[in-house]
């Protein structure tokens, strides 16, 4: 009864975040994108400070949290920015004060600082919170009053990163996980852009009631994805090629109900074909081949590791203390199990009726081998996309489905993105930008005499 409880009560209130769900705490907007899980024992380090993350427990996603330094140990408390300070930066009557200024008569000799380091040590032995440590150091400052009114921004804000960082609670769904790795590991998702997820889910018609066919080897992010666009209805099934399914380690951020976890299947790619006029003698030929290369890729773990979240390998992937002081908590609380084995009455069902989309995203695997494969399994007029990496991959499977005459409406898209800086007098594109997001076949299954 423990192990469901905190499940009904995210079904009640999926803005407010429950002790057991996962979630994306964004370390000073962006800087650092770390994975936990809540719990009254796990723990976050943020510099040489580590704070407790039992405050979050109860909050609405979206909740910004500021580190503050008590009496035994750094805490994390509820911060609400001043509606002042919002005016001040949405204002747009600072260009006068721009113009009589700038930073030509400044030098930088670190002589600027009257606040020496002991200073700081020991406002902090005081009580003194962050936000005061940075205006003192604001007022002890000689050139801060010489600077723009841009240059004492961002003065203010590295600071105040350094001082008082602040945490942003989100939720994690599709677009914010696909982001986070994205930003750090996007090998691990195989360069699988926010966009280009988007495009698949569009393409391969992903609606309520569907029944979506998908070969996920990007750590369960598009399988996730698909099964919060069902929203509880309709099934995702994961196929694999060889006796070992792929790893889905993603799909545990999701925070999904017993309801869509349940939506959640996988079946090998030879079962499916057995039950497909006993074409599953070719099939496994090529299983063996991919067999090795699949329980290895099931040893490598496809999350978040030390780099991105300043957490020592030893101690898991998404924990943030020792396992040793998570182990009652990660017992007490766990998610559901996404991911049980097809049962033959599903099987039946889609041998009968097929399948109502394709989505395949195996950047390790040749494009054309599966969807000769698998487009045999799908419904007519069912769509299908594609997605990898490269474009010569694509290029050869969309030739080899014009000389088969296996669908219609075949092309290839290019996603295309840019991110902007939407700030007062100073919008324009972000300098640094993912330069491709991958490519995308998609197409409509037809009938033919073969078939």
């Amino acid at each position: 009864m423990s192990e469901s409880k905190p499940q009904s009560d995210s079904i009640q209130n999926p803005r407010v975040t429950w002790e057991g769900c996962s979630v994306l705490l964004d370390i000073n907007d962006g800087d650092r994108l770390v994975f936990a899980r809540l719990s009254a024992g796990s723990n976050l380090k943020i510099g040489n400070k580590t704070c407790s993350l039992q405050p979050l427990i109860g909050c609405p996603f979206g909740s910004l949290f500021q580190v503050e330094s008590g009496k035994e140990r750094p805490y994390l408390s509820r911060f609400v920015p001043p509606t002042e300070e919002n005016n001040v930066q949405d204002g747009g009557g600072c260009v006068v004060q721009e113009e009589s200024r700038d930073n030509r008569a400044i030098i930088d000799n670190n002589q600027a600082q009257s606040l020496t380091g002991e200073d700081i040590d020991a406002m902090r032995r005081q009580g003194a919170t962050g936000n005061e440590i940075v205006e003192a150091l604001i007022a002890n400052s000689a050139t801060f009053e010489k600077k723009t009114q841009f240059s004492q921004e961002k003065y203010r804000l590295k600071k105040q990163k350094k001082y008082a960082p602040r945490v942003l609670l989100r939720r994690p769904f599709s677009r914010s996980i696909c982001e986070a790795y994205f930003k750090k590991y996007p090998a691990r998702i195989g360069f699988l852009r926010v966009d280009a997820l988007s495009l698949l889910l569009s393409m391969a018609n992903v609606t309520a009631n569907s029944d979506v066919l998908v070969v996920d080897m990007v750590g369960g992010l598009l399988t996730g994805a698909v099964a919060e666009r069902l929203g509880g209805t309709g099934s995702v099934c994961n196929t694999f090629l060889g006796g070992t399914p792929y790893p889905m380690e993603i799909i545990r951020m999701f925070n999904f109900s017993n309801e869509i976890c349940k939506r959640i299947l996988w079946c090998s790619l030879n079962s499916l074909c057995s039950a497909q006029n006993g074409n599953g003698e070719q099939v496994s030929q090529h299983e063996d081949v991919c067999t090795v290369e699949s329980q290895s890729n099931e040893q490598t773990p496809l999350s978040v590791t030390k780099e991105e979240v300043h957490l020592s390998s030893e101690n898991g992937v998404q924990e943030l203390v020792p396992e040793n002081e998570l182990s009652t908590a990660s017992k007490t609380f766990k998610t559901p199990k996404a991911g049980d084995k097809a049962p033959k009455e599903a099987i039946q069902s889609w041998k009968e009726n097929g399948f109502s989309s394709l989505i395949i995203a195996a950047p390790e695997q040749d494009a054309w081998s599966l969807v000769k494969d698998l487009l045999p399994l799908l419904s007519y007029s069912a769509p299908f996309a594609i997605y990898h990496q490269y474009l010569q991959p694509l290029t050869a499977c969309m030739h080899n489905l014009q000389l088969k005459k296996m669908a219609i409406g075949l092309q290839i898209s290019e996603p295309w993105l840019r991110e902007y800086q939407v700030l007062p007098s100073r919008t324009h594109p972000c300098m640094q930008m993912s330069g491709t997001g991958g490519y995308i076949l998609s197409g409509t299954r037809i009938y033919t005499s073969q078939s």
